[in-house]
């Protein structure tokens, strides 16, 4: 059995988070204005063949960032959700990427995805990637939205409410060049 910290799970399963304070991370469900926005850190994480995907082959597209872990209920409660976005908008310039943070690794995340199918890449992470490469809380679920210049534009702890986070996309989709 993996020792997840009691805190983690018990915030996972009620959704409570902390909003972290950094130059990552602008007020929750709010599209920071262009000129305030931070580059993302580079990431280069694993699939499950063992292909490295780049945040920086994303340029030019908005990105939906989601941080999750096969035992955070919020995180599979948005999963459809993110699934659904990533089809409808794709073709306007969409590209959704989940990176997992399950201390067991693969051994846990390939039986998971066998048995629910995520359509968007899928990487592996740890809560290293979380909390120092992005700056948040070592909290679930977390996730960014990337402008089409791979800068931070909103940064969502917990549950998003899915209504206010699609018309967040729409915005990040109809700013050109900004």
């Amino acid at each position: 059995m993996t020792n997840i910290p009691t805190s983690l799970v018990v915030a996972s399963v009620l959704g409570i988070t902390t909003i972290a304070g950094s130059a990552f991370a602008p007020a929750p469900d709010t599209i920071s204005p262009p000129n305030t926005r931070h580059p993302a850190p580079a990431l280069a994480l694993k699939d499950p063949r063992g292909a490295t995907v780049r945040l920086a082959d994303f340029k030019g597209r908005v990105v939906l960032l989601d941080f999750w872990a096969t035992w955070c209920t919020g995180c599979k409660l948005e999963m459809p959700w993110f699934m659904e976005f990533e089809k409808q908008y794709r073709v306007a310039g969409l590209s959704a990427v989940g990176v997992a943070v399950d201390e067991e690794g693969w051994r846990t995340l390939k039986p998971y995805l066998a048995e629910h199918p995520i359509t968007y890449p899928v990487v592996l992470g740890n809560f290293d990637t979380v909390e120092k490469v992005f700056k948040l809380p070592a909290s679930l679920p977390q996730t960014l939205l990337l402008d089409r210049n791979g800068r931070i534009a909103a940064t969502h702890s917990g549950v998003v409410n899915k209504e206010n986070f699609e018309k967040d996309v729409k915005q990040l989709l109809d700013e050109r060049g900004q």
